[in-house]
């Protein structure tokens, strides 16, 4: 059995003749914090939205736990226990904060979403939803529309409401992004606090959070795999610095 929990070769994904992922070998370790890493259009995302299938391979394959996963939609992806967070927040603005992890919850009913389950019938969920509020911090704000709260605490939120569908593998794209120094401190305390029982893929361009926190970087420039390695190593790499120093639309 491969220790490694994610798996891609050949990875390639084209837009009209442009090759935004090229030929990526891309290997995630079981219990791992790791992270993908590179100049503004590196290919980052792209990598991410066709591990979670929002994209499907012109070529290439993707194996999770051993596994093809390939071929397979969103939906079933997830159901895998792969989990996945978006740059931009994605919580409903109009709900509270437990009204959203609790909606998330609903995937224990069975394969679909309802939005128009009772009040009363959703309420059987309050105790884990409230427990997933504890886990990142939001259990004073449980009761607060999730459009009040401030940016970090709205990402936090996102995270819950992933980690709602007990994913195994956590795919984070830019938690940190747009956030205010402390609420940089707070979101790397709750990574920090998630790895334990699950895996973590970041995409994340503060790189003292990537120093600090990761086990494991790739560095992608231009839709391929440039180094990968511990921070230490991948940060002295000259064709890393350069990538980095040399240009900002890679």
């Amino acid at each position: 059995m491969s220790s490694y929990i994610l798996e891609t070769s050949g990875l390639t994904r084209e837009f009209s003749g442009f090759v935004a992922v090229n030929d990526v070998a891309l290997r995630v370790r079981e219990g791992q914090i790791a992270a993908l890493i590179g100049p503004n259009g590196a290919g980052k995302t792209t990598c991410f939205n066709l591990l979670t299938k929002f994209l499907q391979p012109t070529s290439g394959t993707i194996r999770f736990k051993g596994a093809d996963i390939t071929g397979l939609e969103p939906a079933q992806v997830a159901r895998l226990g792969i989990g996945r967070s978006f740059q931009i927040s994605a919580v409903f603005s109009g709900m509270t904060a437990l009204e959203n992890v609790r909606l998330a919850l609903q995937r224990k009913r069975g394969d679909s979403y309802d939005f128009w389950t009772s009040t009363r019938q959703l309420r059987r969920y309050d105790e884990r939803a409230l427990a997933l509020l504890h886990d990142v911090g939001l259990e004073r704000w449980a009761r607060t529309p999730a459009a009040r709260l401030p940016y970090g605490r709205k990402r936090a939120l996102e995270i819950a409401t992933t980690l709602a569908l007990d994913p195994e593998l956590l795919l984070l794209d830019e938690p940190t992004a747009g956030m205010t120094p402390e609420d940089i401190e707070r979101v790397v305390a709750l990574i920090r606090r998630l790895r334990t029982g699950r895996t973590i893929l970041m995409v994340e361009h503060n790189l003292p959070v990537v120093a600090g926190l990761c086990d494991h970087v790739t560095v992608m420039t231009r839709g391929t795999i440039l180094a990968e390695g511990d921070y230490a190593s991948v940060a002295a790499n000259p064709e890393v610095i350069a990538a980095y120093l040399g240009s900002d639309d890679a």
